[in-house]
C-alpha cells in the first residue's frame, strides 16, 4: 500500500510540474491556454486520502475571497507571507511562484500537499471547504463543498473587476469517472470528462463572492488508471516475453533436429 501511495505520489508530482508551467505561462499570456480565472483551485487527489492542490490567484481574490492579510494596492507581493498563510500543521506548502500580472492585477501561484484531503480545511485559506472521500464495495465517493467566502460587509474595493470574471474549482481524479454533477457555466450543460479526468465547476466571481454554495460531487472506479495501466503493461511485457522463450526455444529444438538427422 505504502509503494502504491508512493508511485501515486510520484506520478502527481510530474503531473504537478507540468499543470504549474502550463498555468504560468496561461497566466502570464493572459489565458493562452484556455480560460482565464481570477481565483482557480485544481486538486489532485489519490484514492488513499492524500492530495495536493495548486491555487492561482489574484492578490484581491486572496483577499476578498479567503480573508488573507495581503495588501491589494502595494505593488510587491509577499510570498513569503502566503506561505505562511497557507501552512498548518497538517498541510506542507511546496512552492510559491513569482507573481505574474494580468488585467492589472498581481496573480500568484501556490502548490499545498495534505496527507488527508479530509483534514485540507485545517489550513485557513480552505477553511471554506469540506472534503468526503468514502468507498462504498468497489467504488469511490468524493464530496466537495465550498461554502460563503471571506468577504465582510463594505470590504470590497475597486479593484479592476468588471464583473465577467470567474473563478473554478477542477478536480484531477486517479480512476475512471462513473457519475459526476460538473456542469459547464456557460451552456448550463454537463460538462465533459477533460483528458486525464479532469472536472471542472465554475463559478462568477460575484456569486463566489456573494458565498453561493459549489458541490462537488463524482463517483469512481475503486482501482487507480496507474494501478490498472502497470498491470497491462506487466501483462504485455510477461507476454512478449513468453512468445519470445517460445520463438527460441523452437528454434533451438528445430536445431537439435537438424544436427541429429545430418549425424545420421
Amino acid at each position: 500500500m505504502r509503494a502504491g501511495a508512493d508511485r501515486g505520489r510520484a506520478g502527481r508530482a510530474a503531473v504537478l510540474m507540468l499543470a504549474s508551467g502550463i498555468a504560468a505561462a496561461a497566466g502570464c499570456g493572459g489565458g493562452v491556454f484556455g480560460k482565464a480565472y481570477e481565483y482557480e483551485e485544481d486538486l489532485y487527489v489519490a484514492l488513499d486520502g492524500t492530495a495536493d492542490v495548486i491555487v492561482n490567484a489574484s492578490i484581491p481574490a486572496l483577499v476578498f475571497l479567503r480573508g488573507l492579510d495581503l495588501d491589494v494596492e502595494s505593488s510587491r507581493v509577499d510570498r513569503e507571507k502566503i506561505r505562511r498563510l497557507y501552512e498548518s500543521p497538517l498541510t506542507e506548502v511546496t512552492r510559491v511562484s513569482r507573481p505574474w500580472r494580468r488585467n492589472g492585477r498581481p496573480f500568484v501561484q501556490i502548490r499545498v500537499s495534505v496527507s488527508d484531503i479530509t483534514r485540507l480545511p485545517a489550513a485557513a485559506p480552505f477553511a471554506w471547504s469540506a472534503y468526503e472521500l468514502d468507498r462504498t464495495g468497489s467504488e469511490f465517493i468524493f464530496r466537495q463543498t465550498v461554502g460563503p467566502s471571506a468577504l465582510r460587509p463594505g470590504a470590497l474595493r475597486n479593484v479592476g473587476w468588471t464583473g465577467g470574471e470567474v473563478v473554478a474549482f477542477r478536480v484531477h481524479l486517479p480512476s475512471r469517472i462513473l457519475e459526476h454533477n460538473a456542469r459547464d457555466l456557460e451552456q448550463d450543460v454537463p460538462s465533459d470528462i477533460a483528458r486525464g479526468n479532469i472536472l471542472a465547476w465554475e463559478q462568477r466571481l460575484t456569486d463566489r463572492l456573494d458565498g453561493r454554495p459549489v458541490r462537488i460531487q463524482v463517483r469512481m472506479d475503486g482501482q487507480s488508471i496507474l494501478y490498472r495501466t502497470l498491470w497491462l503493461f506487466a501483462g504485455a511485457f510477461g507476454a512478449a516475453v513468453l512468445l519470445l522463450g517460445t520463438i527460441v526455444w523452437l528454434t533451438l529444438r528445430k536445431g537439435s533436429r537438424q544436427t541429429l538427422n545430418a549425424e545420421r
